[in-house]
């Protein structure tokens, strides 16, 4: 899935789109001077400011016309060939606003001004560069890409495409989706390579996302969680086949920002490189004995999602999975307690804490393992944590009421959680999940409040017993 550009332009606003601190030079600037600035920075344009005031613009057209074309000596200051007082925007502008002006007037540079003071600058090549950083764009450069160091390329600018998503309001769930996307694109050309590197694979497998991947929420903070399921056909000689193929994707996916997992849930750990039957074996062992290694590793693999190969490997042995743990009351009550590990940040009277609140462990994850637990009550194949929730509705293991709570209360955590990303990503730091409450305004901070207690109150109605439908 891919936005349009142009609604990607209707609803951005001008600040998160310029050029900040852009060229400047002041009005006695001699135009050879200003002329050699745009050559050295490879721009088509300086304003003309100083500290207190913008003045005008400089284009390379103008230098043509009125330098070039009419013979104008070089050692003239600038303000003899500058547009003075040109049309500006202010920073509350719309990106489709610099469209209009642009296309109206025919101009390909529009300053940003407020107050009379020059913030930035948008051009014709910032809305071309804006219009191209779509996921669509990412996923088309990932899939042209001729090796590795080339798709590292594409991927380094998810960050500036979550930001952007972020900024224009788009949906949490939306935007995670498409940073998937990119990670699966990813994932299925490493998978290429390989067959391309080994041959054709002695049988038939299926590599799989497990983890954020696997539902479908990757944000700018993601790591490795896969495996591969082989047929059942498979002899022990085809193994080291398998382990290089492993080896290959995991190594790509490093090189492209995916980092390795510190718990090697990773193909490349030969405990998740096996056939069918011992995968069978893992779940009906993990629901037979629910110690809290196997809690961990259900809740890890329940979140299951195919990438490439045969997807026939899955099929009968998610919905087999899905219907013996429902029946088995002792490992639903293992899983319910360990939905309850992962506590909102809420103190005596429901405050926020002071320090930093971890946006993942105690903000989405609640709603993670709430989701698995409600799609294992219902038997629900739903993988992605709102989609599992919105089927629990429909199937009646959620009630109408509390669902709806819950899907606002996550869906305003997830936002959050993004939203402090984008601001990081925009300050030229590395996102994480670590947010501080002293960022957030009074309003946002109950808000936040209030969503950390409708988990809580979820997590109190399936603790006490009350199930799901509290």
């Amino acid at each position: 899935m891919a936005l349009a550009a142009h609604q990607d332009l209707t609803v951005l606003p001008v600040d998160r789109l310029m050029t900040r601190n852009p060229v400047t030079c002041l009005a006695d600037t001699p135009i050879r001077q200003a002329a050699e600035l745009m050559a050295k920075h490879h721009i088509s344009s300086v304003c003309v400011a100083d500290a207190d005031r913008f003045h005008g613009i400089v284009t390379v057209r103008d230098m043509n016309a009125k330098v070039v074309a009419a013979g104008l000596s070089r050692d003239l200051p600038v303000s003899h060939i500058m547009s003075a007082d040109p049309l500006t925007l202010p920073p509350s502008a719309l990106g489709l606003d610099v469209l209009h002006m642009m296309m109206e007037r025919r101009i390909g540079h529009v300053p940003i001004v407020d107050a009379g003071r020059l913030l930035g600058i948008v051009t014709q090549t910032d809305l071309t560069r804006f219009q191209a950083m779509s996921s669509a764009e990412l996923v088309r450069r990932v899939a042209d890409a001729p090796d590795i160091p080339a798709m590292a390329k594409a991927t380094a600018g998810i960050p500036v495409l979550l930001a952007q998503l972020v900024g224009m309001g788009t949906p949490h769930a939306v935007i995670t989706r498409l940073i998937t996307d990119i990670a699966d694109t990813v994932t299925r050309q490493l998978l290429k390579r390989a067959e391309a590197e080994l041959g054709a694979p002695p049988v038939p497998y299926l590599w799989l996302a497990c983890g954020s991947q696997g539902r479908r929420e990757q944000t700018g903070v993601s790591d490795q969680d896969h495996c591969v399921i082989l047929s059942d056909d498979v002899a022990d000689t085809d193994m080291p086949y398998f382990a290089k193929l492993a080896q290959i994707v995991s190594d790509g996916l490093h090189a492209c920002g995916y980092v390795y997992c510190p718990g090697d849930m990773m193909a490349t750990n030969p405990r998740w490189c096996q056939p069918l039957r011992v995968w069978r074996g893992y779940f009906e062992g993990w629901i037979a004995k629910p110690n809290p290694e196997a809690q961990m590793l259900a809740s890890v693999m329940f979140d299951l999602r195919e990438i490439g190969g045969d997807v026939s490997l899955i099929a009968d042995l998610r919905a087999d999975t899905l219907a013996k743990a429902s029946q088995n009351s002792i490992f639903v009550a293992h899983m319910i307690a360990n939905s309850l590990k992962h506590a909102p940040p809420l103190g005596i009277f429901n405050r926020l804490p002071r320090g930093l609140l971890d946006m993942k462990h105690n903000g989405v994850v609640p709603f993670v393992d709430l989701g698995r637990l409600y799609a294992l009550q219902g038997q629900l194949p739903a993988v992605n944590t709102r989609a599992r929730i919105e089927a629990a509705i429909t199937a009646g293991t959620l009630s109408a009421t509390g669902g709806a709570d819950l899907l606002d209360a996550y869906d305003l955590i997830a936002t959050t959680r993004l939203r402090h990303q984008a601001r990081q990503i925009r300050a030229g730091q590395r996102p994480d999940n670590a947010l501080s409450p002293a960022t957030l305004s009074g309003f946002e901070r109950g808000h936040l409040r209030d969503a950390f207690g409708v988990v809580k109150t979820m997590q109190s109605a399936i603790g006490s017993g009350k199930g799901a439908l509290g």
